[in-house]
């Protein structure tokens, strides 16, 4: 295994658990313009229609790939600037 991977395995756990938690917080307001409303529904909630637990999950995937492949593409950047080498 090189450097760059060795170097690149707690930073990625660390961004992992930092991405989480924007791309949480992103959905949160996304969902409040959308809804207007703070709480998206959840798949067991019974007084939402499935299309709107449909949607909701479909934005909030969207928006947790998104963020998570930003996330893990600026570690991967700042590894190889560290390291000379790119993590992959």
């Amino acid at each position: 295994m090189n450097a760059s991977k060795i170097a690149y395995k707690p930073v990625g756990m660390a961004l992992g658990a930092v991405s989480g938690v924007i791309a949480g917080a992103a959905f949160k307001q996304t969902w409040k313009m959308i809804e207007g409303e703070g709480d998206a529904p959840d798949a067991m909630d019974e007084h939402r229609s499935w299309q709107q637990i449909l949607i909701a999950s479909a934005i909030q995937g969207a928006i947790f790939a998104v963020v998570k492949a930003a996330v893990e593409r600026s570690g991967a950047v700042a590894t190889r600037r560290v390291t000379g080498r790119w993590p992959g």
